[in-house]
C-alpha cells in the first residue's frame, strides 16, 4: 500500500468522522439528559469518577469525554479501509501475515466502532449498562490485538480458510466471554495482564523479523498507553482538575489510547517491504 492511497483513506476516515460529530452534535441539542431516566446509575458516577462536570440535564451528561470517543471511530473507519483493501489483493500480498488475513482487520475496526460508540454510551448515560458495554469495548481492543499478535506468533504455520475463520470466531466468542468474566477480575489486574501479554507479542515479533517491522511503531505504540495512563491517572485523582474545562483528562487518555492501538495494529499490518501490484 502507497503512501498516497494512505493518505486516502485517513482523508475518507475523516469526513466520516466529522459526519459522526455532526449527528452526534443534533442528537445532544434535540434530546435531553431525560432519556436515560430509569437506567441504574453506574458507580463512577456515584463516586464522580472523572473530573468531567455531571451535566445530568444534557443528553451527553459528560461532553468531552463523549465526543472525544469518535478517535477510535476514526481509526475502525480507517482500518476498515485497509481491510477491504487486503480483501481486493489478497493475492498479491505475499510478505505479511496480516495482509493475508482480512478477517483480523474487520475484527479489529469492528472493535474500534464498537468501543467508540459502547464508551460514548457509557459517558453520554453514566450508566451501569453504559459502564459495562464500555469495559467489554476496551476489552474487545485488547483482545483483537492480541489475536492478531498470537496469529504472527505462529508464522511457520500457514493457516488454511477454515482455520482462519475459526480463529476470527473464536476471538468473537472470547470478547463475549469478557461481559460476564470482567464482573469477576477487576480491570485494574486484567486489563494491565493483556497489555503485557501485547506487548511480549510484540517484542517476540520484532526480534523475529527486525529487518521488515519499523521499531518506531513498536515503542510508540507503548509510549502513548504509558502517557494515556498517566493522565488518566492524573484525572481520577483530580489534579489540575477543572470540571468545566475543554480540556479533559478522560478525553485525552481516549485519544491516545486510540492512537496506541492503532500504532499496535500497524506494526502487525505494515512491512518495510511491501508488494509493488496492488488493486485499488
Amino acid at each position: 500500500m502507497n503512501k498516497q492511497l494512505f493518505f486516502r483513506f485517513l482523508g475518507i476516515a475523516f469526513i466520516y468522522t466529522f459526519g459522526m460529530i455532526a449527528i452526534w452534535a443534533c442528537l445532544n441539542t434535540w434530546l435531553s439528559g431525560s432519556v436515560w431516566n430509569g437506567m441504574t446509575l453506574s458507580k463512577s458516577a456515584l463516586t464522580v469518577e472523572y473530573c468531567e462536570f455531571n451535566n445530568s440535564e444534557a443528553f451527553f451528561h459528560q461532553s468531552m469525554n463523549t465526543y472525544s470517543n469518535l478517535a477510535y471511530f476514526f481509526f475502525g473507519i480507517l482500518v476498515f479501509q485497509i481491510a477491504q483493501f487486503d480483501f481486493r489483493n489478497k493475492e498479491n500480498n505475499t510478505q505479511n501475515k496480516l495482509e493475508k488475513f482480512p478477517l483480523l482487520s474487520v475484527l479489529m475496526s469492528c472493535c474500534f466502532i464498537y468501543l467508540s460508540f459502547g464508551s460514548a454510551f457509557f459517558h453520554a448515560s453514566l450508566t451501569y449498562l453504559g459502564q459495562r458495554v464500555d469495559m467489554n469495548g476496551t476489552y474487545s481492543i485488547s483482545i483483537a490485538l492480541l489475536g492478531i499478535g498470537w496469529y504472527h506468533l505462529l508464522h511457520k504455520i500457514e493457516f488454511s480458510e477454515i482455520i482462519k475463520k475459526l480463529w476470527f470466531g473464536v476471538l468473537i466468542l472470547i470478547i463475549i466471554a469478557f461481559l460476564p468474566l470482567s464482573l469477576i477480575i477487576s480491570s485494574s489486574k486484567l486489563l494491565p495482564f493483556m497489555i503485557l501479554l501485547l506487548l511480549i507479542s510484540i517484542a517476540i515479533h520484532y526480534i523475529q523479523f527486525r529487518q521488515e517491522k519499523s521499531f518506531i511503531l513498536a515503542i510508540l505504540g507503548f509510549v502513548l498507553m504509558f502517557i494515556a495512563v498517566k493522565i488518566r491517572t492524573l484525572d481520577v485523582q483530580k489534579i489540575n482538575c477543572d470540571p468545566h474545562s475543554l480540556y479533559q483528562g478522560h478525553a485525552i487518555w481516549h485519544l491516545l489510547t486510540a492512537m496506541s492501538s492503532f500504532c499496535s495494529y500497524a506494526f502487525f499490518r505494515f512491512s518495510k517491504i511491501q508488494p509493488l501490484q496492488t488493486k485499488l
